[in-house]
């Protein structure tokens, strides 16, 4: 019965974003030829630029990740931190919005150090640095390119929101009072995981207020991963002729990115093309060239998720074989 809700809920979220896609070219009357073809002819060396550019962020993000499990004292094998980390990669194409890989990567790596508390609460805090970093980066860009997008009230409203949420995380987490509050709220069944989340995190948090200085050098990473991140798709755009200011990129792709956090499709894919249309429109750009970079982008990703898979295949096969060989008791 669980394989067949999971299943479900993985068509579900398929045929949401076949619709959502259907509706934007409809909607938008963008020419799918037309489309391929400004694909085919884009800049090929821009294209390999952007492609490493989003790789490279993997490695740093992988560094992230480790700093938090060492200042833990979780040290299991480098091969098996790429495999739960890489898996982690793969499965983010599969499952619904951009956080599901993180399920696979801590049940991976709980698994094999039997320390579930912890790993959990070091993906959690991995996944809160980086949208810390998110938002005072985006607030760094929007100070620098006010003028461009001083007059987009969606725009504001979008990053308002994003920091807002970011308080309000910030404060649930690390007011003593609003955490026992909102935590007793959460009963089981249903809010137990969260509350045992949101528990583990609350206590991890409390452990790193002695690793000030990882906590520092995650949130400085973190911001810098988060600046890095959208030259790849202003490299995509200029790869395909789109010139506008770089600014716009630098403001709108962390806003695309938390929205596609949502668990509405798979990978995002659907909503993503949807954002891109909705705020590169501001900055000129035509619909059908706003799709193709994101969908170019989204190739990017499937090809490093195809990476990340098969590493993550020949490790596990590799550990079976292991378990295998072990259990057999020579002559």
């Amino acid at each position: 019965m669980t394989f067949l809700k999971k299943a479900a809920s993985l068509l579900i979220r398929l045929a949401i974003s076949a619709v959502l896609l259907s509706l934007l070219f409809k909607s938008q009357k963008i020419d799918i030829p037309a489309l391929l073809g400004s694909i085919m002819r884009a800049n090929k060396p821009l294209l390999a630029a952007s492609f490493t550019i989003a790789l490279l962020n993997y490695a740093l993000c992988f560094y992230r990740w480790k700093m938090l499990l060492d200042a833990s004292n979780i040290r299991p094998p480098l091969k098996k931190i790429i495999s739960s980390f890489s898996g982690g990669i793969f499965f983010n194409s599969l499952l619904p919005s951009t956080v599901g890989g993180d399920v696979v990567r801590s049940l991976d790596l709980s698994a094999y150090t039997r320390r579930p508390k912890e790993v959990i609460a070091t993906v959690l805090l991995d996944r809160l640095s980086g949208y810390v970093g998110l938002v005072g980066v985006i607030l760094l860009w929007l100070l620098l390119g006010w003028r461009l997008v001083c007059n987009s009230p969606a725009v504001l409203w979008s990053i308002a929101i994003i920091a807002l949420l970011l308080a309000a995380i910030l404060l649930v987490l690390f007011n003593s009072f609003l955490f026992s509050r909102i935590n007793s709220m959460l009963h089981p069944p249903r809010a137990g995981r969260i509350r045992e989340s949101l528990k583990n995190l609350h206590q991890e948090l409390h452990y790193f207020r002695n690793h000030k200085r990882v906590l520092f050098k995650n949130a400085m990473l973190s911001a810098f991963i988060q600046a890095v991140y959208p030259l790849s798709s202003y490299l995509i755009a200029l790869a395909l002729g789109v010139k506008v200011s770089i600014i716009y990129f630098l403001v709108f792709i962390p806003i695309i990115g938390t929205i596609t956090l949502l668990p509405v499709a798979i990978g995002g894919l659907g909503l993503r093309e949807n954002m891109f249309v909705f705020y590169f429109r501001q900055a000129g750009v035509p619909e059908g060239l706003s799709v193709a970079v994101s969908l170019v982008g989204f190739g990017f990703l499937v090809i490093h998720a195809a990476i990340g898979g098969l590493i993550y295949v020949l490790t596990v096969h590799h550990r079976r074989i292991q378990r295998h060989s072990s259990s057999v008791i020579p002559d």
